[in-house]
Formats: C-alpha cells, sequence, structure tokens
C-alpha cells in the first residue's frame, strides 16, 4: 500500500487536532454560561485556532518535508484536508456532545429566542420583521443535526480565508541552482 503524502498526512493530524480542541473550546464556554452557538463568525475563536494549526501544518510541510519550498497550490491543498478534517471531525463531535448534554438544544432555543424578541429596531428594519418571525417560529425545531452542520459549513467559510492568507505567507519557491 502507498505511503500518503507527507502534507496529507501532517494536514489530517493538524485537522483531528484542532478539531477535539475547538469542540473542547465550545463545550467549555457552554459550560460558563456563553452558548456557543450565539457567538458571532467573525468573533469565533476558530479564526484564531485555524490560523494557528494551518501556519504549523504548512511550516512543517515546507520546512522538514518540502526542501524549503511551498507552492500556492500545496498550502491551499494542505489547508483544506486541515479544515475540512476539522470540520468534519468537530461536527461529528458536536453531534455526540449534544446527544449526551440534553440541556444544549434548549439552552440554544432560549437564548436565540430572547435575543431575538429584544432585537434593537434597527436591526428588525435591517433584518425585517418577518424574517425575524419566520426565525422564532422555526426555532422549536431546531436540532443537534442543524446544529452541527452550521458549524461545518462555518468551519469551511472561516477555513477557505485563513487558508488563502497562510499560503500566499508561506510560500516559498525552490531555490534555482
Amino acid at each position: 500500500m502507498k505511503k500518503p503524502s507527507p502534507l496529507f498526512a501532517i494536514a489530517l493530524r493538524y485537522g483531528a487536532i484542532a478539531a477535539v480542541l475547538s469542540i473542547a473550546l465550545n463545550i467549555a464556554m457552554f459550560y460558563m454560561g456563553r452558548h456557543p452557538v450565539m457567538i458571532a463568525p467573525y468573533l469565533d475563536f476558530r479564526i484564531f485556532l485555524y490560523g494557528i494549526f494551518i501556519f504549523f501544518c504548512l511550516k512543517e510541510f515546507r520546512d522538514l518535508h518540502n526542501e524549503g519550498a511551498l507552492h500556492f497550490f500545496q498550502g491551499m491543498f494542505g489547508s483544506f484536508v486541515l479544515v475540512a478534517t476539522a470540520g468534519v471531525v468537530g461536527s461529528i463531535l458536536y453531534r455526540i456532545f449534544g446527544a449526551l448534554e440534553t440541556n444544549f438544544i434548549p439552552e440554544y432555543i432560549r437564548f436565540m429566542t430572547e435575543y431575538l424578541k429584544s432585537a434593537p429596531e434597527e436591526e428588525v428594519a435591517r433584518i425585517g420583521k418577518e424574517t425575524i418571525e419566520r426565525n422564532l417560529e422555526a426555532l422549536p425545531s431546531t436540532n443537534m443535526g442543524q446544529i452541527a452542520s452550521l458549524y461545518m459549513v462555518q468551519s469551511f467559510v472561516i477555513g477557505l480565508f485563513i487558508s488563502i492568507i497562510m499560503s500566499v505567507i508561506l510560500r516559498k519557491q525552490p531555490k534555482s541552482d
């Protein structure tokens, strides 16, 4: 059997570690009274977490396995594998946590209902009263599958931007003789 590419193996390892750390932070936030699903995506700690893990993943591949060279496409591939692993594994771990912690979904529904009902007039005007009412009606049917899917989609969106930045920063062309 052929051994996988070092970039693939490194990205899988870093992605799995990032997933476990991310879910551990989500669980800690939940038990500290701050529901992790209520955090705005642009304030999500995964931005920082994925940035660090992508940086060290690509740097390890470039410096230890690829003779100091890293092409943009290699950076994007490694980043994609890392983010996909972190998103999928994290989503699975999130589902497991949601199945074990029976208060997770009810707490989310309670917090989100309070938030939507107390939204400022400017936000209601921006979003639309119908949209808020539709969200309030749909809220009781929220399940852990939807939350886990949202986690995975947000991981990919966050990871895309971080991947491009890190792939550009870390790229190095091979030295010509």
